[in-house]
C-alpha cells in the first residue's frame, strides 16, 4: 500500500447500526511472537485482517519460521527456526517486533534485535525489556545496531519493572515461561491484552498466575506445545466507532465485544451525556442531545487508554463546554492536535494537557494521518464535519483498523479511498 493513499470522508451523516468487534490489534501481535516459544504449531483464530499482522508474520519467516494467513486465522510453525537476530527491515516499522526477544532468547539461549519502529508518539525506551532479561540471568549488550541477550538457560527471579510498560511486560512473560525456578513479576502491566498473552501460555502449557494483575507469577516449565485460541475483541477499535458514532450524533451497537475491558470508556462516555447500554458481549451508545464536556486521564489500564485520546479528543469538539484531556503515557501523543486545528477545533495545550473548547462546527479539510490513532481521530472529525475530508497517509489507519472504508460504510458515512 502506498504511503500516499488517501481517504476521502464525505461528513455530516450519523453513523448508525450495528457491528462486530474486530480481534485485538495488539493481543494477536503477542499472540504471534509467543509461538516462537515452541516447536509445535499455534493456530489462532479471530485475528484482524491488517499490516502489521502482515509485518509479524514477515518477521518470523526471516527467521525461520512458517506463518500462514488465512483471513482472520492464521496458523505459525516455529519449529524451522534458524535465525535468532531480527534483521532491520522487519523491525523499523513495528514496535511489537521486540517482543520476538523474550521467546527467542528463552527457547534457544540467545536473540537480537534493533531498536523497534512504530508510531511516533513517544521514546518508549526498551530498557525495561532488557533489565527484565538481565534479572532473569541474561547477559546484555549493544552489538552494533542491535540489543542482544545471551543466557545458556534462564533462572527465575523476582523482577521489579521501573515502570509497567506493556511491551516490557509481555516481553518479560515470555522469557520465564521456559525459565528454571519460579519468576515474580512486580510492577506488570494488567492491560487485557496482557492477560490474553497469559491465557495463551498456559493453553501451550505454561504455569502462570496473576495475569491481568500487577504482580504475574511464573512457574518456568521445560517446554511448550502448540495450542488453538481465539483472539480477544479489540476493546480500541470498538471504542473508536463507538465515539464516531457519538461524535456524529448517531447510534451504534459493537457486537462480539467485552465490556469489562472498556469500563473507563463507558464511564466517560455516560459522563459526556450518551445513552450506553451493556449486555455480556455487547455495547450500544447512543445521544439523544448535545455531549457534554468531560476531564480524563490517560493512563495505564485500568484507567482511560492512551490510545482512546486522539479519538475521544477528536469526539470531543462536539461537546458543550470545556473538555480536558492530561496525557500520562506517551510524550508525543499530542500530534493529532495541530491536524484537529485545521478543522477548525479550538484546542490548546499546556505540557501535556489537551483543552478543547466546544461544540466546534468542524469544516472538511485536508489532513495527515500522523500515527495509528492520530489517523483514527482525523476520521472521526470528518465524519463530524461538513463537506469532504481528504486523510493522507492512511497507512497508518490501516495497521489498527481492518476494512476500515467497508465498516464505515455499513453505518451510514460516505467515505471511499483515494
Amino acid at each position: 500500500m502506498s504511503q500516499q493513499e488517501q481517504l476521502a470522508i464525505v461528513g455530516g451523516r450519523p453513523l448508525r447500526g450495528r457491528l462486530r468487534a474486530s480481534g485485538s490489534k495488539n493481543a494477536a501481535l503477542y499472540a504471534l511472537a509467543a509461538a516462537l516459544l515452541t516447536a509445535e504449531p499455534v493456530r489462532l483464530h479471530n485475528v484482524p485482517e491488517i499490516r502489521d499482522i502482515g509485518e509479524m508474520g514477515r518477521l518470523i519467516e526471516s527467521l525461520g519460521g512458517e506463518v500462514t494467513i488465512e483471513g482472520g486465522d492464521v496458523t505459525l510453525d516455529a519449529s524451522g527456526i534458524t535465525e535468532t537476530t531480527a534483521a532491520p527491515e522487519h523491525v523499523v516499522a513495528l514496535r511489537a517486533s521486540f517482543l520476538v526477544m523474550g521467546p527467542l532468547l528463552a527457547r534457544f539461549g540467545e536473540a537480537g534485535c534493533p531498536s523497534p519502529g512504530g508510531d511516533a508518539i513517544g521514546v518508549r525506551p526498551v530498557d525495561v525489556h532488557l533489565a527484565g532479561f538481565r534479572s532473569l540471568g541474561a547477559e546484555v549488550a549493544r552489538e552494533g545496531p542491535n540489543f542482544v541477550a545471551r543466557a545458556r538457560r534462564l533462572e527465575g527471579s523476582r523482577v521489579f519493572l521501573d515502570y509497567p510498560s506493556v511491551l516490557g511486560t509481555v516481553n518479560v512473560l515470555f522469557a520465564a515461561t521456559l525459565a528454571r525456578g519460579t519468576t515474580t513479576i512486580v510492577n506488570a502491566a494488567a492491560e487485557p491484552e496482557v492477560e490474553m498473552a497469559g491465557d495463551l501460555l498456559n493453553a501451550m502449557g505454561a504455569r502462570v498466575s496473576g495475569h491481568g494483575s500487577n504482580q504475574i507469577t511464573v512457574g518456568g516449565v521445560e517446554s511448550l506445545h502448540g495450542a488453538e485460541f481465539s483472539i480477544i475483541p479489540d476493546r480500541i477499535e470498538g471504542g473508536t466507532f463507538l465515539l464516531a458514532g457519538l461524535a456524529t450524533g448517531g447510534d451504534v451497537e459493537l457486537e462480539g465485544a467485552e465490556p469489562t475491558h472498556m469500563d473507563s470508556l463507558l464511564t466517560k462516555l455516560r459522563e459526556a451525556g450518551a445513552r450506553v447500554e451493556v449486555s455480556d458481549h455487547s455495547v450500544r451508545a447512543c445521544v439523544d442531545g448535545p455531549l457534554r464536556a468531560v476531564q480524563l486521564q490517560a493512563v495505564p489500564y485500568p484507567g482511560f487508554p492512551t490510545d482512546l485520546h486522539a479519538p475521544m479528543a477528536a469526539a470531543l469538539t462536539q461537546a458543550e463546554g470545556i473538555s480536558i484531556i492530561h496525557e500520562r503515557v506517551f510524550e508525543n501523543r499530542l500530534l493529532y492536535v495541530g491536524e484537529l486545528r485545521t478543522m477548525g477545533g479550538r484546542i490548546t495545550t499546556g505540557g501535556q494537557s489537551v483543552i478543547i473548547e466546544g461544540p466546534t462546527p468542524l469544516v472538511g479539510s485536508p489532513v495527515r494521518a500522523l500515527d495509528v490513532r492520530a489517523a483514527a481521530a482525523v476520521v472521526i472529525a470528518g465524519l463530524a464535519a461538513e463537506g469532504e475530508t481528504v486523510v493522507r497517509d492512511i497507512v497508518h489507519l490501516k495497521r489498527g483498523y481492518p476494512r476500515i472504508e467497508e465498516r464505515l460504510e455499513a453505518l451510514g458515512a460516505e467515505v471511499h479511498a483515494r
